[in-house]
């Protein structure tokens, strides 16, 4: 039986849900402030988290982080009121695996937390090789990226993005594709998000005298060519 833990202040709504989750077979825990959550977070092991956005005592944003870097790999879905683009930066920024702004409906709920638990089963599978373009070399081991030997600070999702882009050189990916591979958003959302990422990643792995490892395809999307 799948675990979910579900972090909410809104009991009524943290009761739906709890209701339609056990409904579906999973075995659910609910918590109602940001403290308790990070503590029950990383005191059990999870097949995923529903962590609303604003808690009290601690924000979502903060749980997740914290979550993090625990080092706690546990799938992490944030729920909000918000839906502007850079909240939703923010949230996947702090190592969220994918956001719902509510309303919702449930069913789009239960395909996120399926999507999330076969991704997150997916990725704990078989070792991959160490992969190295130029000055980079990206260890999925250990889940780390070195530039010229230098360890760089990297968020889970400009790794993962970084990640996606290695494993599909020369080979352009769209937008779509990207958020699909990424963040595995199964309905449209904006795709202006992965333009915020590889901004961020740029920033992190260019140098300005030498060609940016990530290039753009105008109008399509973007590809690192070897």
């Amino acid at each position: 039986m799948k675990k979910i833990l579900i972090v909410e202040d809104e009991r009524n709504f943290a009761r739906f849900m709890e209701l339609e989750l056990m409904h579906q077979g999973y075995a659910v825990t609910v918590v109602g402030n940001g403290r308790e959550g990070l503590e029950t977070a990383t005191r059990d092991a999870w097949d995923a988290i529903l962590l609303d956005a604003m808690l009290p005592e601690l924000h979502g944003f903060e749980v997740c982080r914290g979550i993090r870097r625990a080092g706690f790999a546990t799938p992490v879905i944030m729920l909000t009121a918000r839906d502007s683009v850079m909240d939703r930066v923010s949230g996947l920024d702090s190592g969220a695996d994918d956001y719902l702004p509510k309303p919702f409906a449930i069913e789009e709920l239960l395909a996120r937390i399926r999507a999330v638990i076969r991704r997150n089963k997916r990725g704990s599978g078989a070792a991959q090789a160490a992969l190295a373009y130029r000055e980079l070399r990206i260890d999925p081991v250990a889940g780390t990226v070195s530039k010229a030997g230098a360890v760089l600070e990297l968020t889970k999702r400009e790794y993962e993005l970084l990640l996606v882009l290695m494993n599909h050189r020369d080979r352009v990916l769209s937008r779509a594709m990207l958020l699909d591979l990424v963040w595995g958003y199964d309905c449209e959302v904006e795709t202006n998000v992965v333009d915020v990422y590889v901004r961020y990643l740029r920033n992190k792995i260019d140098d300005p005298a030498q060609r940016s490892y990530i290039q753009t395809v105008r109008g399509i999307g973007y590809v690192i060519r070897t």
